[in-house]
């Protein structure tokens, strides 16, 4: 095998930790909200320039907070900020994990993908004389195209 960009071989109890540990963020992070792709379109967004504004008005409105309505909650409008302040870095931490995840699951993939491009190359020469023209015509239909044309592998192996 000529491509192995990762060797990870995850014990029994560590993927046991794992399960736990997600069990218990999905547990934890029950309240977070799910918003419908049309609702998400339609917020009024928080950009960085944006969420300068709202920290200064943050902090205006609580020392000001008598000019406002008596409907305006302040302590709620402080309690969102100090939960985004809160959540943020979590997200972050958990969205280099996700990249860590999907890096390694395409890093996998390439890897066995590859091995097979080489394996199949060598059984298509050797195969024919070893009696093993059933499991290269099996994995040959990986390679037909939708009107039953041979398609070639997408991927030379080296």
């Amino acid at each position: 095998m000529t491509q192995n960009l990762i060797d990870l071989n995850l014990s029994a109890g560590s993927l046991a930790a794992i399960d736990a540990a997600l069990a218990t963020l999905e547990t934890e992070l029950a309240p977070l909200l799910g918003l419908d792709p049309e609702l998400r379109r339609d917020l009024t967004k928080m950009g960085a320039k944006s969420e300068a504004f709202c920290r200064q008005a943050v902090a205006a409105f609580s020392e000001h907070a008598q000019v406002l309505p008596r409907n305006f909650d302040v302590a709620a409008y402080r309690g969102d900020l100090a939960a985004l302040d809160a959540l943020r870095p979590r997200r972050q931490r958990l969205e280099r994990l996700r990249e860590l995840l999907e890096h390694t699951e395409m890093a996998l993939g390439s890897d066995l993908m590859t091995a097979s491009l080489e394996g199949y190359a060598v059984l298509k020469v050797s195969g024919k004389s070893a009696g093993l023209d059933n499991l290269r015509q099996a994995l040959s239909a990986r390679f037909r195209s939708r009107r039953g044309e041979a398609a070639q592998p997408t991927a030379t192996p080296a």
